[in-house]
């Protein structure tokens, strides 16, 4: 009998996110007798776009061996067993079943033996468990990294607590929920299995809990986290079985050409989520050629419901039904290959004075690794040239210390320059980047020196107060090199880039990308317009120099190079090589550990990729000086201005300057969220009276009570049909666009903008009530104090004016400013002399990160001398910052140590993540 091929837990977390497809059913493992990407293969069309670039199958394998490590097994079990309220182990066993379902079960048994009878905890590495139902049969195993046993309180049995390690990154000092929701999928596959394995001990049960090791640090050093499978387990037993049924229901007969299988079985397709299955570039291969032009909206990405609706964009017909204004232009500009405007004007800061532009080439071998950065400052003469760095130490303490110090310099600059503009209020600052990863990658790097210098200030109160310097865990710890006052800037700057992921308007990092996509429409899948050299392509695309989506989509895939932070596969490998060397590269050189192994091929290669992304950046940047400035532009520009003055009185004071948003404790958090809510509405604001194709989203939308569509019907009286239930008789609303003028009514030049202290104040705006007409449902007199020039049968969108103001003139349209995050900041007032002259009224405004640090020192050596820490308590106390340092001596992972080695060839992504 031919073995079953059942793809283990990355096929479960698979079975879990493509389960709506028929062909992704139908062509499970089970039913084919092949793995999804040799089935991709043998339909030609082999999918490359899962590929694990080399650098991150040598992390991948780096994190493995160390949570092999005897020193962190035994973190790793004692965190799992004191968190699920069992018993201190007597001692902890590391064991390694080798991938082998008998060995497995030998060690399972004498794991338990101890537990029983010595009240030991046991971890056992690499096992394999028959696959829940095919125990019988001749099928590939699940294989779980790693499982702990422990004794159960009453110590008559003992517990199966299953795991698995998985090396995700920690982007902005947490890991994205979405990896872990598929890390414990996977744990839970094992734990189904395992509880369903007849070769268990007969008094061992399979835990409820389950565990992931994953990264603690940039050293790639395990914790675990825990989290209850119920619902997990209930759901991979639901995707089991469906996929035997399906496997009973629609066998495959071998007989039959596998490509005329496959082709029968109808596919849902998405081209945002079908990217992680083998199959995907088959499926969009039939869309591309399929002889019905309305797929063009399947290949696309069009919701289903909205499909309807937009068919007489394709059909020739030219109907169109009520439809978002984005999809609309979306799919106009895939059928004519010219972008479609959002008649935006620009209301970003990016290319002005005092930014700083800055593109990253980062390295797969580690979350906060960085092979090279190219800086360039924009001054009031212009652009200065690129400066490039490249790094030899990619993953390296000291890598990530030159990234902020070459950051803060051009920020150090910068800021001098717009103080000597105006000393008494400086204009803002602002590092540019091409896309989110590359901000993610610079604030993870901030955010991790600012835990190791607050880490450093603790110690340095142990070290004056004659106590030796320990960790969170009580070990050695070891004191790092204190931050500049230019790295401590940039450093500063980040964290509040970091807190401004909660207030939506801040913008101390400016993403072009975005900036970029709300001024044009792309055709093709609106996921390829993340890609910043996509969309600034079809900026570029001209009625006379039109795009074939299908093409240019291909070549941007094909493309070794990318405009952000991560690089393609085929570079990553090439760096990587470059960088770590081959077996027989490395049997060359002199020293196995030298940095990089061939210096001028690395050089060269990073620096050749930092250059097509300044290109890129550059040639967005002058697609954007041909977009009108708003009259918004110094309205966003002024709020960014409050922001930023509290935060050069936290850097001046360094008084909570180092905190990110997710570490700020409880009564900061729950003082901002009125901050927070006036900063969403605001922006919400903002976006309707500057962006057309946003507002007509929005009046669109069922749920919005604000923003509704209205037609003319006559003009003397101005008489409007208003579709909305929620805006009547007696309410006032402002015209923000009509149809007839193509950009917004903001733009006119009859309207002034005036900032007030709590406010804008906009003049020459429409804005006036409604009066019901009789007999006629939605009808109005509207009576503007500023008439607007309309014509009979102008669709228009207006706007409550109370979702704005309470004044009730018809002239004028206020609108609030939002409140900068002022809680726990020094005011205008406070000096560096302030605390020091009262402590008490000054603790929680300006109280330094010196004297702060020094007291949570002394509040940590007293509770340690109480037993009330680790390695004394139990169970052990999860360290919550887990700021970035490392006890002495304490192993780390280095990617790069050993040579270069290719993944197996049937592992994807989606069995590392």
């Amino acid at each position: 009998m031919a073995t079953k091929v059942m793809g283990g837990g990355s096929s479960a977390v698979a079975a879990s996110s493509h389960a709506a497809c028929e062909r992704f059913r139908g062509t499970d493992p089970l039913v084919t007798g092949l793995t999804r990407r040799k089935l991709a293969r043998a339909v030609g069309f082999a999918d490359d776009s899962g590929r694990i670039p080399e650098a991150r199958w040598m992390r991948a394998m780096t994190f493995e061996r160390l949570v092999r490590d005897v020193r962190f097994a035994s973190k790793v079990a004692t965190t799992t067993v004191g968190a699920l309220g069992l018993s201190r182990p007597s001692e902890v066993v590391t064991v390694n079943a080798h991938v082998d379902a008998g060995t497995t079960a030998r060690l399972l048994q004498e794991a338990h033996a101890r537990a029983v009878g010595g009240r030991a905890a046991t971890l056992v590495h690499q096992l394999a468990v028959p696959f829940v139902g095919y125990e019988e049969t001749d099928a590939t195993p699940v294989l779980p990294d790693f499982a702990v046993v422990a004794p159960t309180v009453d110590g008559a049995g003992s517990w199966l607590v299953m795991g698995d390690a998985k090396d995700y990154e920690r982007v902005r000092s947490k890991i994205d929920d979405g990896r872990l929701l598929k890390g414990f999928l996977q744990v839970a596959l094992g734990a189904e299995s395992a509880a369903a394995w007849t070769r268990l001990p007969d008094t061992m049960s399979v835990h409820d809990y389950g565990v992931l090791a994953v990264p603690r640090n940039a050293f790639l050093q395990p914790e675990a986290l825990i989290e209850r499978l119920d619902d997990h387990r209930a759901e991979v037993r639901m995707r089991v079985a469906e996929r035997r049924s399906e496997a009973d229901a629609r066998p495959y007969d071998r007989a039959r050409p596998l490509p005329q299988f496959v082709a029968h079985l109808d596919a849902t397709f998405d081209p945002a989520s079908c990217t992680t299955c083998n199959l995907f570039s088959y499926c969009r291969g039939e869309l591309r050629h399929s002889a019905d032009p309305t797929d063009l909206l399947v290949e696309i990405g069009v919701p289903l419901d909205q499909r309807p609706q937009l068919m007489g964009l394709i059909d020739g017909t030219g109907v169109v039904g009520q439809a978002p204004a984005s999809t609309v232009a979306n799919v106009t500009a895939s059928r004519d290959g010219v972008a479609c405007s959002t008649h935006q004007r620009r209301v970003d800061q990016a290319g002005v004075p005092g930014t700083v532009n800055v593109v990253l080439a980062k390295s797969d071998a580690a979350a906060l690794g960085v092979h090279g950065m190219a800086l360039q400052r924009v001054t009031a003469e212009g652009r200065e040239p690129w400066q490039f760095t490249v790094f030899d130490d990619p993953q390296s303490v000291a890598t990530r210390r030159s990234v902020m110090r070459l950051v803060g310099r051009q920020l150090t600059t910068a800021m001098t320059e717009q103080r000597k503009q105006n000393a008494d209020e400086p204009s803002p600052i602002h590092l540019v980047v091409p896309d989110k990863p590359t901000a993610d990658v610079l604030v993870s790097i901030a955010d991790n020196l600012a835990g190791v210098e607050l880490s450093r200030l603790r110690w340095q109160q142990d070290k004056r107060m004659g106590r030796e310097a320990l960790t969170f865990d009580g070990e050695p710890a070891q004191m790092p090199k204190a931050l500049s006052e230019s790295d401590r800037t940039a450093v500063s700057l980040l964290l509040e880039e970091d807190r401004a992921r909660a207030l939506t308007i801040r913008c101390p990092v400016v993403d072009v990308r975005a900036v970029l996509a709300r001024h044009v429409t792309a055709g093709g899948p609106a996921v390829s317009s993340y890609r910043l050299d996509y969309l600034l392509g079809w900026a570029q695309s001209t009625d006379a120099k039109p795009l074939d989506h299908r093409r240019f989509a291909d070549d941007i895939e094909a493309s070794e190079q990318t405009p952000g932070a991560r690089l393609t596969s085929r570079r990553s490998d090439d760096i990587h090589r470059a960088l770590a060397g081959t077996r027989s590269s490395r049997r060359r050189s002199k020293d196995g550990s030298e940095r990089p192994v061939d210096p001028q091929v690395y050089a060269d290669l990073v620096i050749d990729e930092l250059e097509y992304k300044c290109s890129v950046l550059e040639g967005a940047l002058d697609a954007l000086e041909g977009v009108p400035d708003s009259a918004l532009r110094e309205v966003h520009r002024a709020i960014e201005g409050d922001a930023q003055a509290v935060w050069r009185r936290r850097l001046a004071l360094h008084a909570s300057d180092l905190v990110r948003f997710g570490r700020t404790y409880r009564t900061w958090r729950n003082s901002l969220v009125r901050t927070i809510e006036s900063d969403a509405t605001c922006r919400a604001q903002l976006l309707a009276l500057a962006n057309p194709q946003a507002a007509e989203d929005l009046a669109a939308d069922a749920g919005n009570r604000h923003v509704a569509f209205a037609t003319v019907v006559d003009t003397h009286p101005l008489i409007l049909d208003v579709e909305s239930r929620r805006i009547g008789d007696g309410n006032r609303v402002v015209l923000l666009h009509s149809d007839n003028s193509g950009v917004a009514c903001i733009e006119a030049d009859t309207v002034t903008c005036k900032a007030q202290k709590g406010s804008f104040k906009l003049g020459g705006l429409s804005l006036g009530p409604l009066a019901a007409r009789k007999g006629t449902p939605r009808r109005f007199v509207w009576s503007p104090g500023t008439p607007p020039s309309l014509e009979v049968g102008d669709r228009v969108v207006v706007a409550d004016v109370t979702w704005f103001t309470k004044n009730k003139g018809n002239n004028f349209l206020n609108f609030d400013r939002p409140t900068p995050d002022t809680y726990s900041a020094p005011n205008p007032t406070c000096t560096a002399q302030s605390y020091a002259e009262d402590p008490v009224r000054h603790r929680w405004c300006c109280r330094p990160h010196e004297v702060a640090e020094a007291e949570w020192s002394d509040e940590l050596a007293a509770r340690r001398d109480r037993g009330e820490l680790n390695p004394q308590t139990w169970p052990p106390v999860r360290d919550g910052d887990a700021f970035e340092v490392a006890a002495k001596d304490a192993p780390v992972g280095d990617v790069a140590a050993p040579p270069s080695q290719a993944p197996p060839d049937g592992l994807t992504m989606d069995d590392l993540d």
